[in-house]
């Protein structure tokens, strides 16, 4: 007992003359801070002002850069238009680009030049500026206007291309599945045939339903061939995941989705052989690419489009042969007075 009590006393004797220790070193420490505080203050000023200096340098560097390189490199980023809506599209896109520009140079000129006009001084005192009504609603509603001014040009935009297509538009679906595209064509009706995924078998992947007359003559392509000058109705549908079809130089972007179906009519105004004389590429090829990652094999989601001229788009298209002429089993459960259109169909394209 009598040894538990010396050491508890050792303990606390020795936690005093480390309290006393720790209470002379601060002492120590705030004598010397008010010695220093001179010193220091000529330091920082010093320092202060080199950074200050260095924001004004970094400021006119970065932007000799930034429109050195921008003006250097903007024809290399010039992607030719293949398409009526792409000019409108690229219009609205430069729009925002200006306004959008504009504000960031002029508030990173503000964020820089203050950084230097504000920096610390030994004389100078922060005042004291509680508000300011007008300038709050100013820069709220100045932004808010410009804002809706461009959702407004952009939804008219989309409401346009994504309108029911004129009459005589070119009828094409485009099926998304990992990791291809499929395309199928309205035949000389242009109308396609409805499609249920629950036909969806080894011998019809797309779940064509051939109960509707209008798909007796509808057939699928390798390639994409549109033809320049006239509208073209893509419909857009996926089988599994959520895929986006894009064809860049058509300015034409839509999300392929399971279970809802969409669309997107266009003009295309070039040729796939003008684009190679334009471009100077001899081996040049509009495409579809998936701008939605759906799984590993994503990458090789691509789909050639051909423009040609509207003679060379009707020749190619009387060349074409229905799917139950490749098929014939597709109709084998029809009712009669389908089989009978169908059979005369198959009886027409051999």
């Amino acid at each position: 007992m009598y040894g538990f009590l010396i050491a508890l006393g050792l303990l606390l004797l020795v936690s005093i003359i480390w309290m006393v220790y720790r209470l002379q070193t601060l002492v120590s420490v705030m004598k010397e801070s008010e010695k220093s505080k001179t010193q220091a203050t000529i330091k920082n000023s010093g320092s202060n002002k080199v950074n200050a200096v260095l924001f004004l340098v970094f400021l006119l560097a970065a932007g000799f850069l930034f429109f050195w390189y921008s003006f250097k490199e903007f024809d290399n980023y010039q992607l030719p238009i293949a398409s009526e809506h792409g000019a409108v599209t690229d219009n609205l896109f430069w729009i925002t680009t200006a306004v959008t520009g504009v504000i960031f140079i002029l508030t990173h000129i503000l964020l820089f030049w203050f950084s230097y006009r504000y920096q610390y001084q030994e004389d100078k005192r922060a005042a004291y500026y509680p508000d300011n009504n007008k300038l709050e609603i100013i820069w709220t509603l100045v932004p808010a206007l410009v804002l809706t001014v461009l959702v407004i040009s952009g939804w008219r935009a989309w409401k346009d291309i994504t309108a029911p297509a004129p009459e005589n538009a070119h009828v094409v679906e485009i099926l998304g599945y990992q990791f291809a595209w499929e395309a199928r064509y309205a035949g000389k009706d242009n109308q396609l045939g409805a499609f249920d995924y629950r036909l969806i078998n080894a011998t019809n992947s797309r779940g064509i339903d051939f109960t509707d007359a209008n798909s007796l003559d509808d057939f699928e392509a390798n390639k994409i061939v549109i033809p320049v000058g006239e509208p073209v109705l893509f419909k857009i549908r996926a089988r599994d995941v959520l895929h986006s079809v894009f064809a860049p130089h058509m300015r034409l972007k839509m999300d392929a989705v399971p279970g809802m179906p969409t669309r997107f009519w266009f003009v295309p105004t070039k040729t796939t052989a003008e684009m190679r004389d334009e471009t100077g590429n001899p081996e040049f090829e509009y495409e579809i690419a998936c701008t939605e990652v759906c799984g590993r094999g994503h990458f090789s989601m691509k789909k050639i489009i051909e423009v040609v001229s509207p003679a060379e788009y009707q020749k190619w298209f009387a060349e074409q042969t229905p799917f139950i002429v490749q098929n014939p089993d597709l109709i084998a459960d029809l009712p009669a007075d389908l089989k009978e259109v169908a059979e005369i169909i198959i009886k027409e394209n051999k």
